[in-house]
């Protein structure tokens, strides 16, 4: 059954039903649609726009629809045009004339931008849960290896001493960002579209208040052209989902670097790890490398959804329909990516030993000898210089600032004395950086309880 038949004077082409057709997509949000229809009716029946006996009898029908079909009883006709056909087509069947007046006072285009609405709020919250375990998991690392040296990095050189610890509450923050983002992007998409109908609302008096409150929202859409032709909240979604990807790259992109024979500074576990067709020495780090390529596929979702919307006159254009396909998928694809990440990180084992010794072999502690001078009266710029020139003679005699002996160190300063290998003991080196956010270990133990408590408090 089409919505629209009543103008036209033959059946639309099967290559038009094909391509017009969203049931492909949409019949996802069956349950939203079927949530919009009963707060659409139990207005109308209020409003004594419809009977309540009317109202009634549509509230029971679309009840059952949804429970045969969740219970996989009722099948989805895939000929329907979309969710919305459908649904009303399978009410009308069954309680006859009540069914055909559940589309009073109301558009496929309000309806559409209702369902996707309540859809994509839920999403964002299932979402925001993964984000919370994967931070929870993290607060956690943050705990256990609070005093595990390693080494921090720039331009993927060993930079300066930081722990292992410290490291996992970096990315903790970044997703701690990604669920405020969410939340945000919520509150924005927490708006009843419901009533606006085409483009220009209605004659019949209507209460959107009392929809929008039977369906949870905070508000209603306050312009009616806005209301049916406003997808900001998806492109703002699917820039919140691109930037998730984007935090879950780096990371995995560590993951890969980590576990390679070159850096060994952790093991991923068998379960979450492949092997090779041919080469059985190979333990592959799989999961992280597709996080890490379905990173590009989330952003193309984003730079869909701009395209379509970027030459749109008001209000609805039938470009909005491509609107679902990209923001499923990179709904789907992120939460894809968090339900295999989240084990991964939660089950490897972190090799504590070879990070120490990477960290020793670094010269990570030269910023501390050169600080070390500075204490004893020198500019830092000579401090600086002279510490570069000790590093180069590590590097000649194959040691370290840790082994070099004392007079070494007085060739290039007599400010030098035995209290430069405590200013360079790595463990004094991470102990000592206590300004706020740095990787000292007591910050850091604070710092993961602090991760740990928020996210406890947002449950």
């Amino acid at each position: 059954m089409k919505l629209w038949t009543g103008r036209f004077s033959k059946e639309a082409d099967k290559i038009t039903n094909d391509f017009n057709s969203s049931i492909g997509t949409d019949r996802r949000m069956y349950r939203e649609d079927i949530e919009g229809s009963i707060a659409h009716a139990e207005m109308l029946g209020i409003q004594g726009i419809i009977s309540p006996e009317d109202a009634e009898i549509i509230i029971s029908g679309l009840k059952d629809i949804e429970r045969e079909i969740s219970e996989g009883t009722l099948e989805i006709d895939m000929t329907a045009e979309d969710i919305h056909t459908f649904v009303e087509g399978e009410l009308t069947k069954r309680v006859g004339d009540p069914g055909k007046r559940l589309h009073t006072a109301r558009s496929r285009n309000d309806q559409v931008a209702l369902d996707i609405r309540l859809n994509l709020m839920k999403e964002c919250d299932e979402i925001s849960a993964l984000l919370k375990k994967l931070i929870t998991v993290l607060g956690g690392m943050g705990e256990k290896y609070a005093y595990t040296v390693m080494s921090g990095y720039t331009h993927l050189q060993r930079a300066q001493p930081v722990t292992f610890g410290h490291y996992m509450l970096a990315y903790a923050e970044m997703f701690l960002r990604d669920t405020e983002r969410l939340g945000d992007c919520r509150k924005r998409m927490n708006r009843c579209p419901l009533g606006a109908c085409a483009l220009a609302g209605t004659t019949y008096n209507t209460d959107r208040y009392k929809t929008a409150s039977l369906l949870g929202f905070d508000d209603i859409c306050h312009n009616s052209l806005d209301a049916v032709s406003d997808r900001d909240f998806i492109a703002e979604l699917a820039s919140c989902l691109s930037l998730i990807g984007v935090h879950l790259s780096r990371f995995s992109e560590e993951i890969i670097l980590w576990c390679s024979h070159e850096f060994k500074y952790i093991e991923l576990d068998d379960a979450f790890s492949t092997g090779s067709s041919i080469m059985p020495q190979k333990k592959n780090p799989d999961i992280a490398e597709l996080v890490r390529g379905k990173t590009g596929r989330v952003f193309g979702d984003l730079m869909t959804i701009l395209t379509v919307m970027k030459g749109i006159p008001l209000a609805y254009n039938k470009d909005m329909q491509e609107d679902k396909d990209c923001i499923f998928d990179s709904v789907d694809t992120v939460k894809a990516c968090l339900t295999a990440f989240i084990p991964m990180i939660e089950t490897m084992t972190v090799n504590s030993e070879n990070m120490r010794k990477a960290a020793a072999g670094g010269f990570i502690n030269a910023t501390d000898c050169a600080d070390y001078l500075v204490s004893k009266g020198l500019p830092f710029r000579d401090a600086y210089k002279i510490t570069g020139g000790l590093v180069a003679l590590c590097i000649e005699k194959n040691t370290t600032l840790e082994e070099l002996p004392l007079d070494e160190y007085k060739k290039f300063s007599d400010k030098f004395d035995k209290g430069v290998y405590e200013a360079v003991n790595l463990d004094r080196c991470v102990r000592c950086r206590t300004s706020q956010g740095g990787p000292a270990p007591e910050n850091v133990r604070r710092e993961a309880e602090r991760i740990l408590s928020r996210i406890e408090d947002n449950k």
